[in-house]
């Protein structure tokens, strides 16, 4: 019997205005306790790039997540917690939900959900949609298996900025 892999707790505060939201942390993440460890994961280069903190993956794990709460950005995962040999989304198995809903009606502030990924957004869309009014983004993976190259990865994350700057202007992702 395989054991089961859970995600960490959300990193958000109320005034969160936009909530990023993965899978499933992969096996590096895991070990590590923290959110986007593998180091060729992309996640904090893209998200950096789209804070205007283009030096974020440089920094230590705790000075990312404070730069992220200054810029409004919180973390969480789709997925509690389910059965997958390995880091790829695409063994998730028997899954449960963690409860996106209860999440988004404590953040007063939320303007969008950026979905970081296929599976992220697949899930997430499904609990979510009808039941909220916000903007939801499908992003395209920050996963090193995901092998769009970073440069239209980075196009695409850096149309987050207008939400993070409250211009009310939103591009189609």
């Amino acid at each position: 019997m395989m054991n089961r892999k859970a995600s960490f707790p959300p990193i958000v505060s109320r005034d969160t205005r936009l909530l990023l939201l993965g899978s499933l942390p992969g096996e590096a993440s895991l070990r590590a306790t923290r959110y986007y460890a593998h180091p060729q994961n992309q996640f904090w280069r893209l998200v950096g790039a789209a804070i205007g903190r283009e030096d974020l993956h440089d920094l230590e794990y705790e000075a990312r997540l404070v730069a992220l709460q200054k810029a409004q950005v919180g973390l969480w995962d789709v997925v509690a917690d389910a059965v997958r040999p390995g880091s790829l989304d695409g063994a998730i198995r028997d899954h449960r939900a963690n409860d996106l809903v209860a999440l988004i009606s404590a953040l007063p502030s939320l303007a969008a959900i950026g979905f970081n990924g296929g599976t992220a957004a697949r899930i997430g869309r499904r609990l979510i949609e009808g039941q909220v009014s916000l903007r939801m983004f499908d992003l395209p993976s920050s996963s090193p298996a995901y092998t769009l190259p970073y440069a239209e990865k980075r196009a695409r994350w850096m149309q987050l900025r207008s939400i993070l700057a409250g211009d009310g202007k939103f591009s189609d992702i």
